[in-house]
């Protein structure tokens, strides 16, 4: 019953009550990203595939320039990423115009991250499981090392949530989100400013 009706219920209330609470933050944080991204936005919009693979435009802060080389390609992410920015990701801002996702139902406040849509030919069986639910803005893979695990193991993680999903698991997973954030732990590999692609192998 949980899963199935009062989940979506609890989304709808939370997210529409923090966005009344926030939406002032909000406003500013998107006014003063703006300026510390050079004029290149506050908002970054890419499709996503949500429940059952459809696919969505997921809304997050922006935290990276639109600076390019020489030839016009864009610099590598660690060089675009700003300080503002690099403040905004490790303390989840960036993730929260993501209430609005999860307003209009394309995602859930808890439940498996949204990914490219590109990797879903790269998916396994096994792995497609992880869109019988909404994504979300935090999830149990996101509890369990972040961006320091690997994609294998985040999958595994995905789908045992879909296994396991209840109230009581959700609540575990805000309150690990929440410990997640205060501490700063786990946000981005040793190698790159954001999590390395997935190639259907690793």
């Amino acid at each position: 019953m949980y899963k199935l009706f009062f989940k979506r219920v609890l989304d709808i209330v939370i997210s529409f009550v923090a966005l009344l609470l926030i939406g002032w933050l909000l406003v500013f944080i998107a006014i003063f990203l703006h300026f510390a991204n050079k004029g290149s936005g506050a908002f970054f919009l890419q499709e996503r595939p949500g429940k059952d693979e459809k696919i969505f435009k997921v809304i997050k802060f922006k935290t990276m320039t639109d600076e390019c080389d020489a030839d016009g390609n864009l610099l590598p992410d660690a060089q675009r990423l700003t300080r503002v920015g690099r403040f905004v990701r490790a303390t989840s801002i960036d993730e929260l115009p993501q209430l609005v996702n999860v307003l209009k139902g394309d995602m859930s406040l808890i439940g498996p991250r949204p990914l490219r849509v590109h990797y879903l030919p790269l998916y396994s069986k096994e792995q497609h499981r992880r869109h019988e639910v909404r994504p979300g803005i935090s999830g149990w893979a996101q509890c369990h090392g972040r961006n320091n695990i690997s994609w294998t193991e985040k999958f595994k993680l995905d789908v045992w949530y879909v296994d396991h999903c209840s109230f009581w698991i959700d609540l575990v997973i805000v309150f690990k989100t929440i410990i997640k954030v205060l501490t700063r732990k786990d946000i981005n590999n040793e190698a790159s400013a954001t999590m390395y692609p997935f190639d259907g192998t690793n």
